[in-house]
Order: C-alpha cells, then structure tokens, then sequence
C-alpha cells in the first residue's frame, strides 16, 4: 500500500486522470488531496465529482473556502466578486446541474483544515508559527505564506508539513516542476493551471517518488523526490500583494 498526496489540481480533470496513470495505482493506495480541486481549469466539477464518488481524502484549499463564503454572502458582495475573478468564473461554468453543484458545496463545508498522518500532517496553505494548532482558523490553514514560508523553525519537531497553495517557482531558485523544501515543510503546489509551469504532482510519501503530469506538453515523468526538491533560502521571498489571493 502506498500513500499518495496530489497537489492543487485546479480542475485540470483530464491532467489528474493522466497523472493517476503515471502513478500506477494499486487498489489499496490511498490518495490525500490537498485542496484546490476548484477553480482556474475548465472541469471543476468533474475533479470534484471523481474525487467524491471514489471517496479520497481531502482537505479544504482556500478556492473552496472562497466558494463556500460566496455562497452564503448576497449575489451583489464583494465575496462574490472576488471569488468570480479568482478561477470562480470557470467552476459555474463546469456546472450545467444546479443538483450537482448543491450536492458539492456540502461536501466541501464538512472538508477538514488539516490531516494528521503521523509523521506527515497535511494543509493546504501552511500554519502560523506563532500559534498552537487550536488557536488557528480558516485564515491560517487555507491562505498563510509569509510568516510560514519565513519561519527559520520547524513547527513540528516530529511531523513533515505538506503544503499546496503556493506554486513553489515563486520561491527564488525553483524552477517550474520542483518541489519547494523549508524547515519541516514539502510544497508540492507545481502550478497545474499556469501556463508558466503545467505540472502536477503526486508523491508517494512511501517510495518518496513524485510523480508529475504536465498538463500543457502532455508529457509525464516519476522522479525521486530528492531529485526535485530545492531547498529555499531564508528569508524567502515577499509578496508586494496580500497574502489573501
């Protein structure tokens, strides 16, 4: 059996069902989602969709918090527009039953912030170093890069952080495809959606391969992990714009 944790996919449905293949499933692995499923790619609803009726693990990425507070803010907020111009726009367009979508936006408020997998813990964004695991809400655990990108610390002395979130070529000297190391923490955000990058990634927390599917030049690969993590240098980078993006 092996554990599998995919990075954001964007609805790049047909680059998952790709990258699925390069990871040569058997019927006992396990894949973790690590949020993102929505939003940006054209086929939101069928990633959503596939990830429910095979029932894989999943926790809640910051699009889908977007969503949920979209719906339940009036059609005229600013909620809305955010999440419009964010890849929002693409997901109701993936919808042609408005069933469906009622069906997935109740799946996506019970998604759980974090996992624990004992020696991994996974979250879509990151944690604030300044606060126990209790006092961090929503805003942590789906939108936080600086302060967690810039810590010098491990936060758990124990556990590897796996994050998506952040597309690691923004960490200075990663390259597109890679995969961003800090104190404690993998990201594996590879930027599905961005025609800078096109990859997405899978890694087998148990062989310690990532396996990647570029979803622009339709070309996979399987790699081992410490061939493709960077390790980033500290202090990382700063981003002119809110973290809230």
């Amino acid at each position: 059996m092996s554990r599998y944790v995919i990075g954001d996919v964007h609805g790049q449905y047909d680059g998952l069902m790709q990258l699925l293949e390069e990871c040569d499933l058997n019927a006992d692995d396990t894949l973790y989602f690590l949020g993102d499923l929505i939003d940006r790619g054209s086929k939101s609803s069928e990633v959503v969709e596939w990830v429910i009726n095979n029932n894989h693990a999943c926790i809640r990425g910051n699009h889908e918090q977007m969503c949920i507070e979209a719906f339940d803010a009036p059609e005229t907020s600013m909620l809305w527009q955010g999440w419009l111009a964010n890849g929002g726009a693409a997901t109701l367009e993936s919808y042609g039953d408005a069933d469906l979508l009622t069906k997935h936006l109740q799946w996506m408020r019970q998604l759980p912030l974090y996992m624990d997998l004992d020696t991994y813990w996974l979250v879509h964004a990151g944690v604030d170093p300044n606060l126990t695991i209790e006092d961090q809400t929503s805003l942590e655990f789906c939108w936080i890069r600086e302060p967690f990108h810039c810590s010098p610390n491990r936060y758990f002395s124990d556990k590897t952080i796996i994050t998506g979130h952040t597309i690691t070529f923004v960490f200075p000297g990663v390259h597109p495809g890679q995969i961003a190391q800090g104190p404690g923490w993998l990201g594996i955000d590879t930027g599905a959606y961005h025609p800078k990058s096109g990859w997405l990634s899978a890694l087998n927390l148990d062989t310690q391969v990532v396996h990647q599917y570029n979803v622009y030049h339709r070309n996979g690969r399987s790699l081992p992990l410490d061939t493709l993590t960077v390790p980033i240098k500290l202090p990382t980078f700063r981003r002119k714009t809110s973290s809230r993006r």
